[in-house]
């Protein structure tokens, strides 16, 4: 089709209804949020400028998906202000803001009559909400676009800076697994991802995260938190998992990590890929999926470094295979073979068959600002699947945020999930000293 470009295969499945996918991430700033400024600084931006955030999506008479540009962008269609959010009294503004991405990750699909990205600004909270579709890009090249529009708080000339997107853990997807998972106080299944969501904050400071990986040799950041998520599962299972006639000991429970495929562009060489003829090649979704297993293990205040050494030999493991490109090749194959209907109706199936997904996103290294606004914080979060469990984790200045979002109905109490894992970082940091 002229004028058209196509939407590639893994972003053709994130359009179709069972895998409909949306990215929010959540900037807190430190002063009151005014309107006008941020559309001047989004008309500015290099995310105005991005061909994906100027096009509708369109289909052909054989269904297939296409990126139309449109003429111009209204900014009124796309940003929206957000007053009085409804929340229990006495609530916080980190509770506020989470229990309103929590109920957007069920009932809030983008319109397709525009481009598929908007920005909600909840200006009692001093938050500004960004939602994009996956199907615009995956979540590390998205991240880069929205802080190609900071600056340095100390430099406002200066872009951010963010280390190599080393190894990202993303989402989504799974492999082809014959049987499902035994069933646990954490499982999801078929039609979970329209249940009714809570979102819970852990976080930790990346200095402890380091004083832990410093005590196991080779070990990386990554090791560190997948071994947090390991002992935290596993003291919230002992908690709740009381009256299962199998013993949890040695009980293996399985979740899903993305490893992204394509080297990322940095920030500083964001604007000439964006005005590059080559965008096509350069931009979209193109990662492999992993599958991260963990094992439950009882007493886990004897030995707790433990849990790191296995999460650093399990993911050496999968660096060194090829799972993750097995795995984009057969999810190409699926979509070139069955079309993006039928794979994204087996790659759903697939998914009811792990317990959870979790991503990691490296974020600056220093504070920033946006619009002349200090940020305060970030978070990311995304649309629900049938996982009753999914984990993002972004890291701002030194810090980190972990959101769990959860389907309330299976896991009722986030906030007791998120001290399982703050505790079980805060008792491996004791253990790395000793």
């Amino acid at each position: 089709m002229e004028g058209k470009e196509p939407v590639t295969p893994v972003g053709r499945l994130f359009v179709q209804e069972e895998m409909y996918h949306v990215v929010n991430c959540v900037m807190v700033v430190k002063n009151p949020i005014n309107i006008e400024s941020i559309k001047t600084e989004i008309k500015n931006s290099l995310l105005i400028q991005h061909p994906r955030f100027q096009s509708v999506l369109v289909r052909n008479n054989n269904g297939r998906e296409y990126w139309k540009r449109t003429q111009n962008v209204n900014l009124d269609d796309h940003i929206f202000l957000v007053q009085d959010v409804k929340y229990p009294p006495n609530s916080g503004d980190e509770e506020i803001v989470n229990g309103y991405l929590a109920d957007l990750a069920v009932s809030s699909p983008l319109s397709a009559d525009k481009p598929l990205w908007e920005l909600h600004v909840l200006k009692d909270q001093n938050a500004l909400v960004w939602r994009i579709h996956h199907a615009l890009g995956d979540g590390v090249s998205l991240m880069s676009l929205i802080l190609a529009m900071c600056r340095k708080l100390d430099q406002p000339d200066q872009l951010p800076t963010i280390p190599n997107f080393v190894y990202a853990v993303e989402l989504l997807l799974t492999c082809l697994c014959s049987k499902r998972e035994a069933k646990t106080s954490i499982s999801g299944g078929s039609g979970v991802e329209l249940w009714p969501r809570k979102l819970a904050t852990a976080r930790f400071k990346i200095d402890d995260m380091k004083s832990v990986k410093n005590a196991v040799p080779n070990a990386t950041i990554n090791d560190v938190l997948f071994g947090v998520i390991a002992a935290g599962l596993s003291r919230y299972l002992d908690y709740h998992q009381l009256s299962d006639s199998k013993p949890l000991e040695g009980l293996r429970i399985t979740g899903l990590g993305m490893v992204n495929l394509r080297k990322q562009p940095g920030i500083q060489n964001m604007s000439s890929l964006v005005k590059s003829k080559s965008l096509s090649s350069s931009w979209g979704n193109k990662f492999g999926f992993i599958l991260l297993p963990i094992c439950h293990h009882k007493n886990v205040d004897d030995n707790p470094i433990q849990y790191v050494k296995r999460a650093k030999a399990m993911l050496d493991k999968k660096k060194l295979s090829l799972e993750a490109y097995f795995s984009y090749a057969i999810t190409s194959l699926a979509m070139s073979l069955l079309g993006p209907k039928a794979a994204a109706l087996l790659t759903y199936r697939i998914i009811c068959n792990t317990s959870f997904m979790i991503s990691n996103v490296v974020g600056p290294q220093e504070e920033i600002m946006f619009g002349g606004n200090p940020i305060t914080a970030f978070s990311v979060s995304s649309s629900s699947l049938p996982h009753a469990l999914t984990l993002h984790m972004l890291s701002y200045a030194g810090k980190a945020k972990l959101q769990i979002l959860v389907a309330k109905d299976i896991i009722p109490d986030p906030q007791f999930l998120a001290k399982c894992f703050e505790d079980a970082l805060f008792d491996m940091k004791d253990a790395s000293t000793d």
